[in-house]
């Protein structure tokens, strides 16, 4: 069936769907099957009862459920509930990518771990051309990660008194933060007043742990500070008033930081760009101009290609929180030819939300992607932050260049499809 027009889509889809299949939507007696069992226990006998309540064969829990899943169960315990196994997700090695950063020294072989045909290829390539143009530099240019509790007043002027009473309470506010952990620190309060509406901003450094459970709980201990002290009553508090922009695209974050704010840059020859990428610096420029107005007319937060592809995968492979990629991904990609004719391009990310200790990254896999680059335990986190910015980079670069020389369909489908670059049983109309 051919349709001329969206509405005709529509309209096909509605009377597609027969009354029986409304039916499905009625309320049913049927009793509700058993609950899964054992909550976040990790024990043989735990996984063992959890398995028992579904249908999949012998074949699916051997290969959730092998025998190293078995010998490294309680290494999961902190990381999971209601574990019946683990997954394997292929990992590729990309680089050498060279970065002189202010924590990111050296050359780094980089672990990206994803189940995308051409990603790792893409970004391996931008990071060997990184390289051979002597590397790319890289700055954290700012560091926080947010809470922003939220409290209800009956008015607005009981919500204006209690601001000026949180603002000069800041001291005490910070201390009770602090009390909760050895590594953080509250660096930073502000707030934001609408109406009865008063959400308090706080801003923690985080040391080497990407932060986000830290913070919860410094901040849990600040509501519960104020519950005893404030002046002003409230009607209701919550920890977290969706206001500090975790876990989503934000401008609020763009224009100013979660986690860490990092820029790395490059100048890339045209000789090399003509040889490595089979296309110019002017027209890596003009495909660069094209692609930031489409940005800007599809509404984007910032302008880049695809980061979350890059990020993804590190944070895959690293053990980071792989959600974060919402606010990680967003920032600018920046391309100017330089006086002689060469490819200046940075990118800049204000959302990095990475850690080298806590959370995924001590579990098996993780841990030993994070020794591959040498970043494994405390003291690494910033060098961590730089790297990404340097291997998004590369992706940024790599995508461009295809894009602008006409490679981008033909290297997805020779990666993905077929060795020739077609896809099996199409026929090929042009030559």
């Amino acid at each position: 069936m051919k349709f001329t027009t969206s509405k005709e889509v529509d309209n096909h889809m509605l009377r597609s769907v027969d009354d029986d299949r409304y039916q499905d939507f009625s309320s049913k007696d049927t009793p509700l099957p058993k609950r899964v069992p054992g909550g976040a226990r990790v024990s043989a006998r735990a996984i063992e009862a959890r398995w028992d309540l579904l249908s999949a064969g012998v074949d699916a829990k051997e290969q959730l459920l092998g025998s190293q899943a078995l010998s490294q169960l309680e290494l999961y315990q902190k990381n999971i509930e209601n574990l019946i196994g683990t997954i394997n997700i292929p990992v590729g090695l990309a680089g050498p990518l060279r970065i002189k950063g202010l924590y990111a020294q050296g050359d780094y072989y980089i672990p990206l771990a994803t189940t995308e045909a051409a990603l790792v290829a893409s970004y391996h390539r931008g990071a060997q051309v990184i390289s051979e143009a002597g590397g790319c530099r890289a700055v954290i240019l700012k560091e926080a990660v947010g809470r922003t509790p939220g409290f209800i007043f009956e008015s607005v002027v009981e919500a204006s008194r209690f601001a000026n009473w949180a603002v000069s309470e800041f001291d005490n506010l910070r201390t009770v933060a602090e009390s909760t952990t050895s590594f953080g620190q509250c660096i930073r309060m502000d707030h934001m007043i609408e109406g009865n509406y008063v959400y308090l901003i706080f801003e923690f450094s985080t040391g080497d742990a990407s932060g986000q459970n830290m913070v919860t709980i410094a901040t849990q201990e600040i509501c519960n500070y104020i519950r005893q002290y404030s002046p002003v009553p409230f009607q209701h508090s919550f920890v977290e008033a969706n206001f500090s922009g975790d876990k989503k695209a934000s401008a609020k974050s763009f224009m100013t930081v979660r986690g860490k704010k990092v820029c790395a840059e490059v100048v890339l020859p045209a000789k090399l760009v003509r040889s490595r990428f089979h296309t110019t610096p002017e027209h890596m420029e003009k495909y660069w101009k094209m692609a930031f107005v489409g940005g800007v007319l599809q509404g984007m937060i910032g302008s880049q290609g695809h980061v979350a592809n890059g990020l993804t995968a590190l944070y895959l492979a690293t053990g980071q929180d792989v959600a974060c990629v919402s606010e990680s991904a967003v920032g600018i990609t920046r391309f100017e030819l330089t006086s002689n004719g060469d490819l200046y391009a940075s990118i800049t990310l204000p959302n990095v939300i990475v850690g080298t200790v806590g959370g995924g990254t001590g579990l098996p896999s993780q841990k030993a992607c994070l020794e591959i680059m040498g970043l494994s335990g405390a003291g690494h986190a910033h060098a961590l932050a730089e790297i990404c910015a340097g291997l998004v980079l590369a992706g940024e670069l790599s995508i461009i260049a295809a894009l602008a020389a006409d490679d981008f369909t033909r290297a997805h489908h020779k990666r993905s499809r077929g060795n020739d670059g077609t896809i099996p049983g199409m026929v090929k109309q042009y030559v």
